[in-house]
């Protein structure tokens, strides 16, 4: 995506053709800075400690971890103790595994010589891939954008979106941040209320800057204000994203998701998912049953760093002292709130039937 006119991805290899570069997203939206990981053990800090995030973004980062475990050492117990070491840095996003997986696939079966070009090679065929699957979404749900804007000619379309499925959250484009993008360069009227999404606020510093910089209309927004404007006709179509879906379209994304999907169903506001196949577990079925739910560092939501008035980074803490504080991570919506899945492979139902039919080689495999 664009970043004041200039074309920028979330990853990408360092000029000395093996070392990796992404984006510290801890530091937003105040400061756009690069870090440069050399080793499997700081991709697995940049996954645990949320300089990159987002379940697509996770797997390619941790594809590229894999790589530089076999740019060092390409023994069979280096890589899986690289694997070992990834694997356990974020429970929740099945993008993680499923990208470790297809990097031990590959690379176990090859002559210990020949790994380490296959890594790189792998790694990055993950990472263009997601840019393809995240583009095909973009065209799937332009298409619902399109439908509403005929319907109010000259009008934008006004849609709510909850923390960062955009293309900080992916390799480019994102997930649900795609359709709108596409829709934004085709010219259609589009008007974002980004939720500031509590903690973390990824809403308010991820995607409200990630839309700004393209020139994307929004506002942001407290996350309890999305139902307000549910109830009052300011909201045309909810779009999120997910790190995990059941195979029956459970939904597990962002904490606070799901009260977004109940103001919905209650309002009729149509509520899409944007939905890389990757992303869908088919090991699953019951979400709020089945679906590890992460429970983060309660520091996220008892303190908050943002920009004083003479400039300065500073965090502080706005809870009240000692009180305790729990920082659940996610939730599960399930299927029966979700009006669509919007796919690679199109806009489906949320049933096991329509996820089935979209994707038979998963399910086979």
């Amino acid at each position: 995506m664009n970043v004041d006119g200039k074309h920028l991805r979330t990853i990408w290899l360092a000029e000395d053709g093996w070392s990796v570069v992404i984006i510290d997203q801890t530091r937003f939206p105040h400061v756009l800075e690069t870090v440069t990981l050399k080793t499997a053990a700081e991709a697995a800090h940049a996954i645990r400690e949320m300089l990159v995030r987002g379940a697509p973004l996770i797997g390619a980062t941790a594809a590229y971890g894999m790589a530089l475990a076999a740019h060092h050492a390409v023994d069979d117990t280096s890589l899986k103790r690289a694997y070992e070491l990834l694997a356990a840095t974020r429970p929740t996003a099945i993008n993680l595994r499923w990208a470790l997986d297809r990097m031990m696939a590959r690379l176990l079966p090859l002559p210990e010589m020949t790994r380490m070009a296959i890594a790189y090679q792998e790694a990055s065929e993950i990472a263009e891939e997601d840019v393809a699957i995240n583009q095909a979404i973009g065209e799937s749900g332009l298409a619902l954008i399109e439908s509403i804007a005929e319907a109010k000619p000259g009008q934008p379309v006004n849609i709510l979106t909850h923390c960062n499925a955009g293309w900080l959250a992916t390799v480019d484009w994102g997930t649900a941040t795609a359709p709108i993008y596409k829709a934004f360069d085709k010219g259609i009227p589009v008007h974002v209320w980004v939720d500031e999404t509590r903690p973390r606020n990824q809403g308010a510093s991820l995607t409200a800057w990630e839309l700004g910089k393209h020139g994307v209309p929004h506002t942001v927004i407290a996350d309890n204000v999305g139902g307000h404007l549910m109830q009052h006709g300011m909201v045309d179509l909810c779009i999120v994203g997910t790190d995990r879906t059941t195979a029956r379209g459970d939904v597990c994304n962002k904490i606070g998701t799901y009260l977004k999907a109940l103001a919905a169903h209650d309002n009729g506001v149509p509520f899409y998912v944007a939905l890389p196949s990757p992303t869908i577990d088919f090991t699953l079925k019951d979400g709020v049953a089945e679906i590890p739910i992460e429970q983060r560092n309660a520091r996220e939501l008892t303190h908050m760093t943002g920009r004083t008035e003479d400039g300065r980074i500073e965090t502080v803490e706005i809870v009240a002292p000692c009180s305790p504080a729990a920082n659940y991570g996610f939730d599960v919506t399930p299927a029966r709130l979700v009006t669509g899945l919007i796919t690679e492979r199109g806009v489906i139902a949320a049933n096991s039937e329509a996820i089935a039919a979209a994707f038979p080689e998963r399910v086979a495999s």
